[in-house]
């Protein structure tokens, strides 16, 4: 039996089945099985004012990625989610971030995630178990996209030029 690796990113921000957003995830994690990042809290994005508890784990499993999706998306719905707004709140979200088999298309599910590359609370706890991981489409590993999103830009200064 061939088994893929898998990263999975995690977030809620609403008390589901098992608690606060935190044992949500924790429970999740216990279930998931695999390397587990530490749990993190961040700011929403979009428009749910709750902050978020996210992390990230990496499993292994027999399935390919879309009967892993339907796992996940059952994972879910015991967890309390229901269909709503993009972006609301949600007892538990489960997406599959990378795959060791690289790059995946098919309706419903794209591989690498196609916004993981911008998002720190997936970035930040991935780099905690898995800074090595290349992103198959960019190359660079979750180290570099991290320290990427995270560094410091200088500030921009306009310059005055004197004229005579």
């Amino acid at each position: 039996m061939v088994t893929t690796s898998y990263v999975i990113a995690l977030g809620a921000n609403r008390p589901s089945r098992n608690g606060a957003p935190e044992a949500a995830l924790a429970a999740t994690l216990a279930e998931l099985g695999g390397a587990a990042s530490p749990i993190i809290r961040t700011a929403p994005i979009g428009p749910s004012i709750r902050r978020y508890a996210n992390a990230a784990c990496v499993i292994t499993s027999p399935l390919p990625p879309p009967a892993l999706l339907a796992v996940l998306k059952r994972m879910e719905r015991a967890a309390g989610r229901r269909p709503g707004r993009r972006w609301g709140s949600r007892p538990l979200d489960l997406d599959i971030i990378l795959w060791s088999g690289g790059a995946w298309s098919s309706p419903g599910l794209t591989i690498p995630h196609p916004a993981f590359r911008e998002r720190g609370f997936v970035l930040e706890p991935l780099a905690a178990i898995a800074p090595d991981w290349r992103d198959p489409i960019t190359g660079l590993t979750v180290r570099q996209l991290h320290a990427r999103l995270t560094r410091r830009r200088p500030a921009y200064r306009a310059t005055a030029s004197g004229g005579s």
